[in-house]
């Protein structure tokens, strides 16, 4: 056992079945050991890692901004988080403004406010109601894992806040509104719940619906979000306008971040909420780094040609595979193949880390891959060798 290990044991409490691995450097998509060994990153830490490992672009723009600055709250104005904010909104190409937080969950739990609030002073009774769907993640907190559509989640937690309601489908919600819905809230591809796109024509039928009965329409685009479906937003690819978008993950490129953005411009006033740490100097910056390298890379096509490698790979990987696989599942750079059952696949995970690659779990049974967006063809193509040598003895 290493000294971490042991520190981790003693010091951190167990909320984490670590993988017997202590990382210590990285460049792009390559990892690094505390032996020196070298492993190709399929999971840019669950998604966080947009732009590469130890970005230089990145790195350069928070060490001219920390030697002057971190932090100084949300009391005066930010320059940097002001940037960060028009880059969102220009970019995503939706009239809105932004909150700035620390993380999904935060986003998540901003995303409620606004729509809490605006069913409390929009109607004749008092709206409060969210539909979520089955299978979903929206975080950790008591309310976000209330928002959660596992029931596993909840044991142990409760009392949790009254008002969520879970559809098993995009097309059962329609039976689950009433006077008291305030919001529906979904995630276009659920991450947690297995690499899961919504059906495209069933989730434009269900914003139409709900604009019509002045329900407001939230897209948690915590993973799905910052160009991960090719896209800046996944609502983009499925071509609808949400009342409140949520993001995080991939928008730091590492540095912790939360985006709670809505066209509701009036719905909270000063004082109805509020971060301490949220769009700080550091934050804020590291998002600006993030959206510019990322602007260029849709840009120039470089994305698109690397969404194209990833996918032409994994493919193959399936076609190849199918004694261990059913089905690939996913878009853009948020892929999935579905395992004939759970052992298998955490065999998978397990061989391919002892082979130098590092992939995922979503769900019960679906092996994830979520590469930075930076990733080159040539680690891409040492990535998948990789895993075929994992898998060759299953």
């Amino acid at each position: 056992m290493s000294n971490t290990q042991e520190l981790d044991k003693k010091y951190v409490l167990p909320t984490y079945a670590r993988a017997d691995v202590e990382f210590v450097s990285g460049e792009n998509a390559t990892l690094v050991d505390s032996n020196g060994k070298k492993y190709i990153d399929f999971t840019s830490g669950i998604g966080v890692v947009s732009v590469g490992h130890a970005n230089k672009l990145v790195n350069e723009a928070i060490c001219k901004q920390i030697s002057n600055l971190t932090h100084t709250s949300n009391l005066y104005n930010i320059a940097p988080q002001a940037k960060a904010a028009q880059k969102i909104v220009d970019t995503s190409g939706y009239e809105m403004q932004c909150f700035f937080g620390n993380s999904g969950a935060e986003a998540n739990e901003g995303a409620i406010k606004i729509a809490r609030k605006y069913g409390e002073i929009n109607g004749e009774v008092k709206r409060y109601k969210i539909i979520t769907l089955q299978h979903s993640f929206h975080g950790r907190t008591i309310t976000t894992v209330k928002a959660t559509g596992q029931a596993e989640m909840h044991n142990y937690f409760g009392p949790f806040p009254d008002g969520f309601v879970y559809a098993d489908t995009i097309s059962d919600i329609e039976g689950l509104l009433d006077s008291h819905t305030t919001a529906v809230m979904i995630e276009l591809v659920q991450g947690e719940g297995g690499v899961q796109p919504q059906d495209k024509k069933e989730v434009q039928a269900l914003a139409k619906l709900l604009k019509s009965k002045n329900i407001l329409l939230i897209v948690d685009e915590v993973q799905t979000g910052v160009y991960r479906t090719g896209k800046f937003l996944a609502s983009q690819v499925y071509e609808i306008e949400p009342d409140i978008i949520t993001l995080a993950k991939g928008l730091g490129g590492g540095v912790p971040i939360g985006v709670v953005m809505t066209s509701l411009k009036d719905v909270l006033s000063a004082g109805d909420h509020g971060s301490t740490f949220g769009g700080n100097f550091l934050s804020s910056t590291a998002a600006c780094s993030v959206l510019d390298i990322l602007n260029e890379l849709k840009r120039n096509g470089e994305l698109q040609n690397t969404i194209e490698c990833f996918n032409e790979k994994l493919d193959i990987f399936f076609k190849e595979n199918k004694k261990l696989f059913t089905k690939k599942v996913g878009i853009g750079l948020m892929c999935g193949l579905r395992t004939k059952d759970g052992d298998i696949l955490n065999k998978i995970i397990s061989n391919a880390k002892d082979e130098g690659v590092m992939v995922l779990k979503a769900g019960k049974n679906t092996l994830r891959f979520l590469p930075p967006l930076t990733i080159t063809k040539e680690e891409i193509d040492e990535g998948f060798n990789s895993i075929n040598r994992a898998v060759s003895s299953l």
